[in-house]
Formats: C-alpha cells, structure tokens, sequence
C-alpha cells in the first residue's frame, strides 16, 4: 500500500493504519492512527525519510491496516 504509486490512497480510509520506517535503527520513524487522518503525514515523513537516507534502501514497514469496526 506504501508503494511508489501511493497505493495506499485508493483504499477504504476509515481503516487504521502502522506504519513505521527505518524499525530498530537511530533513524527509526513511526506512525499510526485512521488512515485518512494520517496518510498525508506518513507520506511527507516517508518522502523525508528517502532524501535523509539518500543512496540506501528505505525499510518500510506497514504493520497493517485494519477496519476500524474490528477493534471498536
């Protein structure tokens, strides 16, 4: 869904999502909440993310997307 083409913003907004970059490092970066709440967020932070760690792999991890009626 975190893929190059934001895959992530054609889905069911109202899903929660975890998302988390670079998990176990000093550059760790992690997020979560509704989606639709925090997808522009995530996106800025994972682009900021890439041009930090210019010329190495970005980690990413997505932890899952869960409807939020699920855990209500």
């Amino acid at each position: 869904m975190l893929d190059g083409d934001r895959s992530f913003r054609r889905v069911d907004q109202d899903l929660d999502i975890y998302w988390g970059a670079y998990l176990g490092t000093a550059d760790e970066d992690a997020d979560l909440g509704r989606l639709a709440d925090v997808r522009d967020e995530i996106e800025t932070r994972r682009e900021q993310a890439r041009q930090k760690m210019a010329g190495s792999w970005i980690a990413i991890c997505c932890g899952g997307v869960i409807p939020r009626t699920a855990h209500a």
